[in-house]
């Protein structure tokens, strides 16, 4: 049986409520004044509290905070909407004019009732995913992924600008959500932009907005991604594709708060909370001009890097029978199971997509298989390339008489004056670490500038 604290001044309007609620299956517990309430320690264990707004000795609306999780329904001999407004700004459950309409009242208190049952319900799921997927659904338990979730879990909370690196399809944006739902920010929006999907002739005005006849085609004002997201957070996808002019006005965002739509003389303010991601070497773009380096600073406050699939161990194996299960689910298909071969496959296979590739390698081999079991042809890997070797040992069997050094050299020298280090180890199928320390034991130093070679 649910319990109702009813807080009036009036003895007549306590006893009305007291047999209209009991009459419908609710414990009714009175009080005349504020101080008689602000005196029980027991308020979170009622179900719903109405009282009235002016009370003996204080608020009504006081008790909110007070009584907490406990949902509160203020009332009023003399309603005005102000006041209710005000009441709900303050938290109120409702807002209900004396003299009470009977069915009304009934209705509130049930409507109440539900929605604190859905917040609960919603908090036990919240805590469930928590403990089943430590950071917003992501996988993983190896030593790179738990240090990663432990960053995640110390920067979300504070307003810092963040920079996610990685390789492609390492999850950028899964970790850009995470920090985004363990912000303050969290009932607010998260907008993302890839930038590498939009044409730099588009890309200011879909970020800024635009006025009205600010270019052709503009018959109407239209607003940004940046207003979008206020109050909010902006995930820009590979940041490091966007083009200087549009690296000027992000640095204004960062340093001002403010920014001017395209064709506009007036400048807005905006409350943005910026997260960038890359798989670029956004310090080496700064040192040959391609990255504003003042804007490189404001975004690399903190730095989150993802590691690659082949560097995750065993994580790689509870990747692909989650997702296996995500697909079945997705299209209707009974649960298939990954053979022993299959799981082999996997482990060996370099993975240069990351989990985007294994997922959809998964996804594919669910479609098309008959059976109850994926075998590895399935999966459509290049079993050239499944080895617990090296990938460049790999390539240096097939392409014998040339040493695995003389490969790893002849990549190095054609390659390295028009990639960065991050794309050259990704060309290579290594990390960038393993690419240092390969440098450092064939003597290969990494040029200074950028200047391209003559290839012939």
């Amino acid at each position: 049986m649910s319990q109702i604290l009813v807080v009036d001044s009036e003895a007549h309007i306590r006893q009305s409520l007291r047999e209209l609620l009991e009459q419908h299956g609710y414990s009714v517990v009175e009080a005349r004044s504020f101080d008689e309430v602000g005196e029980r320690r027991d308020l979170q264990s009622f179900a719903v509290i109405i009282s009235e707004l002016r009370l003996p000795g204080g608020l009504g609306t006081d008790l909110i905070q007070l009584a907490a999780p406990t949902p509160v329904i203020i009332s009023s001999q003399s309603p005005s909407i102000a006041a209710a407004v005000d009441a709900i700004k303050l938290g109120a459950a409702d807002f209900q004019p004396k003299p009470f309409d009977h069915d009304e009242m009934l209705l509130c208190i049930s409507r109440v009732q539900k929605e604190q049952q859905l917040i609960r319900q919603n908090l036990a799921l919240r805590s469930e995913l928590s403990r089943d997927y430590p950071v917003s659904g992501m996988i993983g338990s190896c030593p790179a992924m738990l240090a990663l979730f432990e960053q995640i879990r110390k920067v979300a909370p504070t307003e810092s600008t963040v920079l996610i690196q990685g390789e492609s399809g390492t999850g950028k944006e899964l970790a850009a959500r995470a920090l985004h739902q363990g912000s303050s920010r969290s009932d607010a929006p998260m907008i993302s932009l890839n930038c590498a999907a939009i044409p730099d002739s588009l890309l200011e005005s879909e970020l800024f907005g635009y006025e009205k006849g600010a270019f052709t085609g503009a018959s109407a004002p239209r607003s940004g991604l940046l207003e979008a997201a206020d109050g909010g957070t902006l995930f820009l996808d590979e940041v490091g594709e966007l083009p200087m002019a549009a690296q000027a006005r992000l640095l204004r965002v960062l340093q001002e708060g403010e920014i001017r739509r395209v064709g506009s003389v007036e400048t807005r303010r905006v409350n943005v909370r910026l997260i960038a991601a890359t798989h670029r070497d956004l310090k080496a773009a700064t040192a040959n001009g391609a990255f504003r380096q003042d804007l490189f600073y404001r975004l690399n406050v903190v730095t989150l890097a993802l590691p690659p699939l082949r560097e995750r161990g065993d994580d790689i194996l509870d990747l692909s029978q989650t997702l296996l299960e995500r697909t079945c689910q997705k299209l209707n298909k009974p649960r298939l199971t990954l053979s022993g071969e299959a799981l082999r496959t996997i482990q060996s296979y370099h993975w240069p997509g990351n989990v985007r590739e294994l997922e959809n390698a998964i996804a594919r081999a669910v479609i098309l298989c008959d059976t109850q079991i994926i075998d590895p042809e399935l999966l459509a890997i290049d079993l050239s390339l499944a080895s617990s070797q090296d990938p460049i040992e790999a390539t240096s069997r097939r392409a014998q008489p040339i040493s695995l050094e003389e490969h790893f050299v002849n990549i190095v020298l054609d390659y390295q004056d028009e990639m960065t280090e991050t794309e050259l180890a990704e060309k290579l199928g290594i990390s960038r670490k393993s690419l240092w320390e390969r440098r450092q034991r064939l003597n290969i130093p990494r040029k200074k500038t950028r200047t391209r070679r003559a290839r012939t």
